[in-house]
């Protein structure tokens, strides 16, 4: 099974916030034993590097960067023809830009996107053949259905 992570769900991860960071954590454990692949963007990987940066410190974004390449997290880049496709989600739909990367890899790898961001909610509406692991608060989730 593979899942691609978005930023949220790293940074909430990063940031001790419940019931997220418990969900990640065990995932992260099951991608140690080789159970699932984990996937992320190196533009959601980007993402969560500079909102560090910016909301704590460079030094404590270089250190996750560093921390980073030691999981089993396997990094996607963005060709062209990823970038295309992430600009035609956003194009589409009321979402970051970089949360179309985290769309479009999920899409392109065939993998379930594991978040908690509300702005995605509209999104898998519309994409009912996207697969979604919800790991945000249950609130945020039904109040948008």
């Amino acid at each position: 099974m593979r899942k691609v992570l978005d930023a949220w769900a790293l940074l909430a991860y990063l940031n001790e916030e419940l019931p997220a960071a418990d969900w990640v954590d065990t995932l992260l454990e099951q991608a140690d034993r080789g159970e699932i692949q984990l996937l992320m963007n190196m533009v959601n990987i980007g993402e969560v590097y500079y909102r560090l940066a910016k909301s704590r410190s460079e030094a404590r974004a270089t250190a996750f960067w560093e921390d980073f390449q030691t999981t089993q997290i396997r990094i996607v880049p963005a060709p062209n023809e990823l970038i295309l496709q992430a600009a035609r989600w956003k194009a589409r739909y009321p979402i970051s830009y970089a949360d179309a990367f985290a769309l479009a890899t999920a899409i392109r790898e065939n993998a379930t996107l594991v978040t908690g961001d509300p702005d995605f909610l509209p999104v898998i509406k519309g994409l009912p053949g996207v697969a979604m692991e919800w790991i945000g608060r249950q609130t945020d989730r039904l109040g948008q259905e």
